[in-house]
């Protein structure tokens, strides 16, 4: 019997994570606790099992030759924290961090475009007063009830549960079509991901794969393991579904973008996403500090890697003359899709 590849990539990621633990217990021992022994830990660290240093096409080490010499032994902790989250930051990537008893560095997703809403208006002229807040999700119909709009803010905020799902679809049954809202939706739980589009597709469906840095050369990763999905046992949407995304949209939203590749119905409208599509694992410096960084790289159903942002299939840029008026263009234009 051929085994759920999917639960086989989460033994994977398991693995790694219990295995880089234990590894730093056994090896940090023989590390001194100086600056530069944490500078050149944290830069082997990254240059053995970061997922994207030859995608993002980072020398690695020219950033090496940058930042060393701003290490020395009479270091302060708060400037070698400094140096090594500007370090860290050259690889242009939220999902990478360094926590210390006193900061924690980041690599912000609104780095890397501005928003494509304006949720006042959408409060105000879409939503309206008598929206509905289901869950986490808001909603209510538009276009003289024959589309639902969903707006939904966040992977993160709580699991989705089968009632919340259940309540949505029979709701709006019987539109033409819903558009559900992601835009400036920073990301969350995976698990969020596969429930929501499992309401959306009516066979199992492989949705993308995926694979785990193993080594410091570019092609050193593990085979590449499908990720598939069931669709739901309850009440399911099989018309037209526009996802609306921006460059805010990241990690679990960029997943879920670039899983509706893999279906018929689900379509994608707005701006690139802000990508974050690699899973982060994390460790222990010689000095206690922790890191995290992407260790995997998912690959669409069209061979392609979106690490950097999954494109829409219609590209609508939100109109400053339209969003003073009280319009999302955004919006109108799925909604206009939905009814041709």
């Amino acid at each position: 019997m051929k085994k759920n590849k999917y639960i086989i990539f989460l033994f994977l990621i398991a693995f790694a994570l219990v295995f880089n633990s234990c590894e730093k217990l056994f090896f940090e021992k023989e590390i001194e606790n100086n600056p530069v022994n944490n500078f050149e830990y944290l830069w082997n660290e990254i240059n053995q099992k970061y997922a994207f240093l030859d995608y993002k096409r980072i020398n690695w080490d020219s950033v090496y030759n940058v930042y060393r010499p701003l290490v020395n032994d009479d270091i302060s902790d708060d400037s070698l924290f400094n140096v090594l989250a500007a370090m860290l930051n050259e690889l242009r990537d939220g999902h990478v961090n360094l926590k210390s008893p006193f900061n924690i560095s980041r690599y912000d997703r609104f780095y890397v475009g501005r928003s494509n809403a304006d949720f006042d208006v959408i409060r105000i002229n879409y939503l309206k007063d008598n929206y509905m807040i289901t869950g986490y999700f808001k909603h209510n119909f538009i276009k003289d009830g024959q589309i639902g709009y969903i707006l939904y803010s966040s992977f993160s905020n709580s699991l989705i549960s089968d009632y919340e799902l259940d309540y949505l679809i029979n709701r709006y049954k019987d539109t033409k079509g819903l558009i559900i809202d992601i835009r400036q939706n920073g990301g969350g739980y995976v698990s969020n991901v596969f429930k929501l589009l499992s309401a959306f597709i009516e066979d199992n469906t492989k949705i993308y794969e995926t694979q785990i840095k193993t080594g410091p050369g570019k092609d050193d990763f593990s085979v590449l393991e499908e990720v598939k999905i069931k669709p739901r046992n309850g009440s399911k949407y099989l018309k037209k579904v526009f996802v609306l995304t921006d460059r805010g949209s990241y990690s679990a939203s960029s997943f879920f973008s670039v899983s509706t590749y893999a279906t018929e119905n689900i379509k994608l409208v707005g701006d690139t996403t802000g990508g974050g599509l690699g899973l982060p694992n994390g460790g222990q410096l010689p000095n206690g500090w922790t890191y995290r960084f992407s260790i995997t790289r998912t690959i669409a159903v069209n061979g392609e890697n979106y690490e950097n942002g999954v494109p829409p299939d219609y590209t609508v840029i939100l109109s400053e003359t339209d969003r003073q008026n009280g319009i999302d263009n955004v919006i109108e234009f799925a909604a206009a899709k939905i009814l041709e």
